[in-house]
């Protein structure tokens, strides 16, 4: 019953229009079943099991969709992301993605992920799509919940059409290169971006038509060696160098910035650490600064131990320290995220007026059948 009704126009909130784009010659979907003439390339296999088993919803051929943790925590208790206490975020209309889950230029040795493919060859898809295809594909990922008497009915129904874009899944979505056009059509739909990127390729940024509504760098090293020991650039040696690129890039971007410290007990939280680390913080100039907590979890525990797990308290005496150094204050904190936000004043994160808005047949992607994982 429920998914009969996610198949025909949503609530009379929903203004119905039909998007066109410039690259497309034909309506992009019929009755909501996708159209595409042309076959791509797709993801190793063994690794597209990997990531289906662990629910990650493919999108095309390289893109993908998971429901996170505080979304599915949003609806059956009504607890919140860090990301509401610090932007003012709806955690159960926020959409985790990423144009490219299988590959990145980077190996960090926190990285929970699974690993990813060995090349950068990929196949963009057209952005309308992806966009479309991710909304149809979060809907399938919130199915169930519909039915759960925990979850308030106006908040599933809200759920369905996401306001909150987090382009920051598995894989390093600057590699996509229609990256701009996706987060201008997600900002026409009403909706806020929040892209995650590495940093180690200040071209794509500096080249972006369309900025993200926030914009996340990884700064997890505060030098070179503790950079090419922790996220370990897999083909290039001067990737610390495109670093640096970026890091003196952002003061010139007219967008929300965000510096993340990825923080790790005995491999970057030492005085002299969190100096080199203001240094760079000083030049990148921030609107906000996050101090977070290294988790071990999934694939990083390959490579570091339960040791390099640091407290709230561990994060809360790192920024105690960090914050006069860049000339800001511990704004806020969460304990259950181990995550601390430094800055100089809190402001809610701006959602844009929607000019588009989703067909009413867009309907919810199909079950999935998922590939057999393939035994080493």
């Amino acid at each position: 019953m429920f998914l009969n009704t996610l198949k025909q126009p949503l609530s009379s909130r929903t203004k119905i229009s039909t998007p066109t784009h410039p690259s497309l010659s034909r309506p992009l979907y019929n009755r909501g079943i996708r159209l595409q003439e042309e076959p791509l390339m797709g993801m190793d296999p063994a690794l597209k099991a990997k990531l289906q088993k662990q629910r990650y919803h493919i999108v095309g051929e390289h893109g993908g969709v998971k429901t996170c943790h505080w979304t599915k925590e949003s609806l059956l208790r009504d607890r919140a992301c860090y990301k509401g206490t610090f932007y003012g975020v709806k955690s159960h209309t926020c959409m985790q993605m990423s144009p490219v889950v299988d590959q990145c230029n980077l190996a960090c040795t926190y990285c929970w992920r699974e690993p990813h493919m060995d090349t950068l060859e990929l196949t963009d898809q057209d952005p309308l799509e992806l966009l479309y295809e991710s909304v149809r594909a979060q809907r399938r990922l919130l199915s169930g919940f519909g039915g759960n008497d925990k979850v308030p009915r106006e908040k599933f129904l809200e759920a369905q059409d996401p306001k909150h874009v987090a382009i920051s899944l598995n894989g390093e979505p600057t590699l996509y290169t229609r990256l701009g056009e996706y987060m201008e059509l997600c900002h026409k739909h009403g909706m806020t971006t929040m892209l995650v990127t590495n940093g180690t390729l200040p071209k794509v940024l500096e080249k972006l038509d369309t900025l993200p509504t926030q914009l996340y760098v990884s700064v997890d090293a505060p030098n070179k060696q503790v950079f090419d020991d922790v996220c370990r650039p897999k083909w290039n040696s001067g990737a610390w160098d495109q670093f640096e690129k970026t890091i003196d890039l952002l003061p010139s971007l007219d967008t929300r910035i965000v510096c993340r410290h990825t923080l790790m007990k005995g491999v970057n939280m030492n005085s002299n650490h969190i100096k080199e680390f203001a240094q760079l913080d000083n030049r990148a100039d921030p609107d906000f600064i996050e101090a977070k907590g290294y988790v071990y979890v999934g694939h990083s525990r390959e490579n570091l131990s339960m040791e390099n797990m640091p407290s709230h308290d561990d994060i809360l005496s790192f920024s105690n320290e960090l914050a006069p150094q860049v000339n800001r204050e511990v704004l806020s904190e969460s304990r259950p995220s181990r995550v601390a936000l430094i800055g100089r004043e809190i402001v809610p994160i701006p959602i844009p007026e929607a000019e588009l808005f989703f067909p009413s047949d867009l309907g919810i992607a199909p079950p999935v059948k998922k590939l057999p994982l393939i035994q080493n």
